[in-house]
């Protein structure tokens, strides 16, 4: 029996190792080779490599198989000879039975069981892993020269030698920074800004101007006729540097003017109007960015599909999908929320609801129909509820403290118990 279970547990020792590394998060591998430890210098030594120790693992993979198939065969065909008269049928059901066997014990649990915490299994097997790298290093290394000899014949081309560089892939940057660090809560609170920016920029790609866009009913416009002194008030008013201007609605956007016009004397608006650029709202934030830069203007115009005003979108607003909120001094406070108690919230309907989620671990349900609070309430009341009402969603009671014809501005959140 011992001459069965030593290959058997080889079998699913490299079938499971060889998974292990598969399944493994390789920028949390890089992390834990760094940190100076016995286990973590010979996982460092392991993953140098990962070509020669995957063919390391096969090699020992395919000796432990054979080894396993001798052994099994000589010690179960006196029982299925007994079991059968026809030898034929007698080594068929050999056959069958070895194969079952090796399937279950060296592929099936092994490579099932290791994808529970592959990254602990590495280190925690990295002594015997090291042990059998070596041994079985000439085997492997003859095996890679044979590959490479046959890829120069097929390919016609130059295939050198050289280890390969570590190269992490987008989804091992994915798989890094969305999964949940052992280390402790402390520990991962000074890390969470970082890993939030690096999956912001992950992300970046997919991000459209209308996630980011300030809504048209937002945007401080006037009429192109309005006299200096207007604009003058509206740049006290709000606090922005540049004001649009429109002429007849504003779905006819003319351009806009710089705060800096008003420390010209200007007598006439006209002169100091730019123009404004016009992208639609399913237009990549990062081709935003880029187009930005690339003709050194900073704010655009976002349209819907029908022609009309969106939203607005600056450099600002695109950054702040990266590095998150950037303060300045025309900056407010419109936007936050107030947490009361445990089950109490003041919050804004501008509070968008992956933020909510986040900062104060509100079970609000996530869609593509809504993003901001406000959206998460009119998606379920489908008009604009008055001052005062009290909205029951789920196991929450939102009462609307401030609102006006066509937005919700405030919320007091209350969580129900069960």
């Amino acid at each position: 029996m011992v001459a069965i279970l030593i290959p058997a547990l080889l079998l699913a020792f490299f079938a499971g190792m060889e998974s292990a590394f598969l399944y493994s998060d390789k920028i949390r591998l890089e992390i834990d080779s760094q940190i100076p430890s016995f286990f973590n210098r010979l996982l460092k030594r392991l993953t140098l490599n990962p070509d020669f120790f995957n063919v390391t693992m096969q090699v020992g993979y395919i000796l432990s198989l054979v080894t396993l198939g001798i052994v099994m065969a000589g010690q179960f065909r006196p029982f299925f000879e007994e079991m059968v008269e026809s030898r034929w049928l007698a080594e068929t059901g050999l056959v069958l039975f070895i194969a079952l066997a090796v399937l279950v014990a060296g592929e099936f649990l092994p490579r099932t069981l290791v994808r529970i915490s592959p990254n602990s299994l590495l280190l925690f097997f990295s002594l015997p892993l090291i042990f059998f790298y070596y041994l079985l290093s000439p085997a492997s290394a003859l095996v890679i020269r044979m590959v490479r000899r046959i890829q120069r014949l097929s390919q016609k081309g130059n295939v050198t030698d050289d280890e390969h560089d570590k190269v992490f892939s987008r989804n091992d940057l994915g798989n890094f920074v969305g999964t949940e660090d052992p280390e402790p809560v402390k520990e991962r609170e000074e890390v969470d800004k970082e890993v939030i920016l690096f999956r912001n920029a992950l992300d970046f790609s997919k991000v459209k101007l209308r996630d980011i866009m300030v809504p048209r009913n937002e945007i401080a416009v006037l009429d192109i006729n309005s006299d200096v002194e207007t604009l003058r008030n509206k740049f006290v008013e709000t606090g922005y540097s540049r004001i649009l201007f429109y002429e007849g609605n504003k779905d006819n956007i003319v351009g806009y003017v710089h705060t800096s016009a008003i420390f010209q004397k200007a007598r006439q608006i006209k002169p100091f109007l730019k123009n404004v650029l016009i992208v639609p709202e399913t237009m990549a934030a990062n081709q935003m960015l880029s187009r930005f830069i690339r003709e050194h203007r900073s704010i655009a115009l976002v349209v819907d599909e029908f022609g009309g005003t969106a939203g607005l979108v600056t450099t600002e607003d695109i950054l702040e999908e990266i590095f998150g909120e950037i303060e300045d001094e025309h900056d407010t406070n419109d936007f936050t929320g107030r947490k009361i108690n445990e089950k109490q919230f003041v919050l804004s309907g501008r509070f968008e609801i992956d933020a909510l989620r986040e900062k104060y671990n509100l079970d609000i349900p996530e869609s593509d129909e809504y993003e901001t609070l406000a959206g998460f309430i009119l998606h379920h009341y489908e008009s604009i509820p008055k001052v005062n009402t009290t909205l029951r969603i789920g196991d929450m009671s939102f009462k609307i403290l401030k609102a006006t014809l066509t937005k919700i501005e405030l919320v007091h959140l209350t969580v129900l118990d069960n």
